[in-house]
């Protein structure tokens, strides 16, 4: 009900809302010192009425940031390629853009310094709710069982920073939520 909820008020958002709040998003997302020491990070190209990541993804690489972006794979879980550009991405699978270059494998995702999340939503514990499909999910998993400690950062419209989501037993709290409004921290994970 929630998930839906938080889909139709995006659905209303126009692209030009959506294109002006990414300039805002993608400032306050690299001011994050989390984003600006990474050498790594694992991010996703939005689609739809997310919040636009491709400005963002475009400082990453001009200022020499490796940037991983997902392949989505047959299972629903998620492969890792750089990313060299928006010439290099091609439509896929459930209307995702996706890099065309070689694959690194789902584990590539534990070297990263920094993990860029969708998400519809956070709230005030830090607890991310995504659209349902678990491939996110299984990403915090394999970053965990690698004993590995990324900076979890989940990308977000105005509005979206809740009360409290729900949560299963599974789910796994970020480090911070990034709005066109500035940054949200929550306690050390």
């Amino acid at each position: 009900m929630l998930r839906r909820a938080l889909l139709a008020t995006r659905a209303h958002l126009t692209e030009d809302e959506v294109r002006r709040a990414a300039g805002a998003l993608a400032r306050h997302a690299l001011e994050l010192s989390e984003l600006a020491g990474a050498r790594t990070v694992a991010a996703y190209v939005s689609v739809g009425r997310e919040p636009d990541t491709r400005a963002l993804l475009e400082e990453l690489r001009a200022r020499g940031t490796r940037v991983l972006l997902p392949v989505l794979l047959p299972d629903d879980d998620l492969d890792w390629a750089a990313y060299e550009g928006a010439e290099h991405l091609s439509p896929a699978r459930k209307g995702l853009l996706e890099p065309t270059g070689r694959r690194f494998g789902p584990e590539a995702v534990t070297g990263a310094d920094a993990v860029l999340l969708p998400g519809l939503a956070v709230d005030r514990h830090g607890m991310r709710l995504g659209r349902g499909g678990g491939s996110y999910d299984r990403v915090l998993a394999r970053v965990e069982a690698a004993r590995r400690r990324p900076a979890l950062v989940v990308l977000l419209h105005s509005g979206e920073l809740l009360a409290e989501v729900p949560a299963e037993p599974h789910d796994r709290p970020v480090h911070a939520a990034v709005t066109p409004e500035g940054v949200r921290r929550f306690a050390a994970v």
